[in-house]
């Protein structure tokens, strides 16, 4: 049985597992689900279609499954899908995709510090972290494992790399490549994540490589594709040089 405060609103249609919490003078709307042993502290705000997974905890005047800020919502059922084991802390917002189907997207093990937003048709994988008051514009994409540090500001359709790292109070308006550390306004490739890369199992051979990688890309007076070519050519593959390879061809703003 889910264990619901009485000063709690919560809609017929909404669908609560077993185990879920829901504290006092939560609002719970129609279309929304909420997987087994989910904890909603109190005052949280959650409008559908939204389905979040189970043992997530979300803390107080958290706002999530609002429609999208975008001006060309037009209606319809956007929605938002989160996964499992998610921290979100006080007055994170997480806003609805804007068009008819669509989702905005937040994986399972992420940490949302307090303030902070995630906009429309945002893609944010597992295991991220960000830091009070970091912002995603409208279609950024997060890959797993990157932190976002404090007061940060990622511009729309930005796509921010697997392991990478960006300092608080940074600007993004181009890509941020996997494994790297990104600190400034405006923002510069500083080297690579190694204590990131350490923390999550990579050995010191491929951090290595990773470290040529990053002198060849941004130390060398080569092009992207100059570079892209001589690190094929000369490095032993690895993959997370294939990882960061992909990243590179799929950019479509460019790369920091």
């Amino acid at each position: 049985m889910a264990e619901i405060h009485p000063t709690a609103i919560i809609d017929p249609d909404a669908e609560l597992a077993e185990g879920v919490s829901v504290g006092p003078y939560c609002v719970i709307g129609k279309q929304v689900s909420i997987g087994e042993g989910t904890r909603l502290i109190s005052h949280v705000c959650i409008e559908g279609p939204t389905t979040i997974g189970s043992c997530c905890t979300i803390h107080p005047f958290a706002s999530i499954g609002f429609i999208s800020q975008d001006l060309k919502y037009k209606g319809g059922a956007p929605g938002v899908i989160i996964g499992d084991n998610n921290t979100i802390r006080e007055y994170v917002t997480i806003n609805t995709a804007t068009f008819d189907g669509d989702n905005t997207l937040l994986g399972n093990r992420c940490h949302i510090m307090a303030y902070c937003h995630v906009a429309h048709d945002c893609t944010v994988g597992d295991e991220v972290i960000m830091a009070n008051a970091a912002t995603l514009a409208g279609h950024v994409t997060v890959e797993h494992q990157a932190i976002i540090g404090g007061l940060c500001g990622i511009h729309q359709f930005v796509h921010v790399g697997r392991l990478s790292i960006m300092g608080g109070c940074s600007k993004a308006v181009k890509d941020v490549p996997p494994f790297m550390t990104a600190d400034g306004n405006p923002l510069e490739i500083r080297g690579i994540n190694a204590i990131g890369l350490k923390r999550h199992g990579i050995d010191r051979e491929n951090i290595t490589t990773l470290k040529n990688a990053f002198k060849m890309l941004y130390h060398q007076d080569f092009s992207v594709s100059q570079a892209v070519e001589k690190m094929k050519a000369e490095l032993e593959n690895t993959p997370e040089l294939t990882h960061l390879y992909a990243f590179i061809e799929q950019s479509e703003r460019g790369l920091t």
